[in-house]
């Protein structure tokens, strides 16, 4: 499954015809900017193959990168296949409106990473029931695996998306596992959000003869990139039927650190081998206040969460040619792709006890910049540094 040139949070590609020598410190990256708007924590990628065939791809693991100032920056080489040799480059840096900025690229430079590094983290949770949770610095999830289906307590069958709010920058999966009281706030934040059968925030499915069609929980999981900017994990799921088609899923995930929305990209195994309608979506609450902007490629909901814990805003992104209507369905509120759209999109939640929205107002105006940051990316261009 090949990443899409356009991406949220990741920069697009403008190579230069000059190669890059590796060992050479002439060598830089021009990223820039094109829309009037700040983009923080913009995750900037290289593809190993534009560096090739001076830089090998497994050189990626030890290349530094310096700001303007010659300041060392973190980076990570992604292995997005997991055959062990990394396919891109990705680092992060803050830009303002228009900016431009130049990076120096020095190879075998680059600084082993410490603890303090880390800003996603992803896992399979055995102990609980087989989840898979994942978080970065702002926002965490979990999703359902098979012994949760047959737990004698509380049995739950459901490919939602599960949400934790965080109040904290820290990773804290480990934790709240550890000490198994996360549906209380001891200060960090907690497990609020009732997902349940639902899509929950951002889950997916099949939508046919006006129906949407959804799978049992996940059966494997494997991850192939866990920091320290960036996650990308893959969740198996078994074949299903979609009104008498049957249907089975690998579902990848990808996670930016500073970002609160997660990249979702589904592979449908399908008889024909065409890609089906899918569709993405949102449980909707009782009190949901909900705001679709298929136009402008997002859909979102705001609602209270459960013991006064403040309001939560949940929402989907996605290209707006990609998109046919919003309609609701089983108790969710759902994108509806075009047919032959590839399932790509966006989804994720703020929380306006984070520290990051302190309103409904704040999670609109977050989606509407997301969504033209995924239809402008920054534009990257490798040059011979002139001496």
């Amino acid at each position: 499954m090949r990443p899409h040139p356009l991406l949220w949070l990741a920069a697009g590609l403008a190579l230069a015809a000059s190669p890059l020598f590796a060992g050479d410190p002439g060598q830089r990256l021009d990223a820039t900017n094109r829309l009037d708007q700040a983009r923080p924590s913009e995750t900037v990628e290289v593809p190993a193959a534009a560096l090739a065939p001076r830089l090998r791809p497994q050189d990626l693991a030890t290349l530094a990168i310096l700001d303007a100032a010659g300041r060392p920056i973190l980076s990570q080489a992604v292995d997005e296949n997991g055959d062990g040799v990394p396919d891109r480059l990705v680092f992060q840096a803050d830009f303002a409106p228009s900016e431009k900025k130049v990076f120096t690229l020095r190879p075998g430079e680059r600084r082993p990473y410490l603890r303090e590094d880390f800003r996603v983290y992803g896992r399979f949770v055995r102990e609980r029931f087989d989840d898979f949770a994942w978080e970065n610095d702002r926002i965490a999830h979990r999703m359902y695996g098979p012994a949760l289906e047959t737990w004698e307590k509380e049995p739950l069958t459901s490919s939602a998306v599960d949400v934790w709010s965080k109040r904290t920058r820290r990773l804290v999966v480990n934790d709240w596992y550890l000490v198994d009281d996360y549906h209380h706030d001891h200060g960090e934040g907690g497990d609020f959000y009732s997902a349940g059968k639902s899509r929950g925030c951002g889950g997916s499915g099949v939508f046919a003869d006006g129906r949407l069609f959804v799978s049992r929980n996940f059966q494997t999981s494997r991850v192939l990139a866990n920091g320290p900017i960036r996650l990308v994990f893959e969740l198996a799921y078994a074949a299903w039927d979609a009104g008498g088609v049957r249907v089975s899923e690998k579902k990848r995930v990808t996670l930016d650190a500073g970002s609160n929305l997660n990249r979702f990209e589904s592979d449908h195994s399908i008889p024909g081998g065409r890609t089906p309608v899918w569709a993405a979506g949102i449980k909707k609450a009782k009190d949901a206040d909900v705001r679709a902007e298929a136009a402008r490629g997002w859909l979102r909901t705001w609602e209270p969460v459960a013991g006064a814990a403040g309001n939560l805003g949940c929402g989907v992104v996605a290209e707006p040619g990609s998109i046919d209507r919003v309609t609701e369905a089983d108790g969710n509120v759902l994108v509806i792709s075009k047919d032959g759209a590839p399932a790509r999109y966006w989804a994720g939640f703020g929380w306006d006890r984070s520290g990051d929205f302190a309103s409904r107002e704040d999670w609109d105006l977050y989606l509407e910049q997301a969504a033209r940051r995924l239809r402008s990316p920054v534009t990257v261009e490798v040059q011979e540094e002139r001496p």
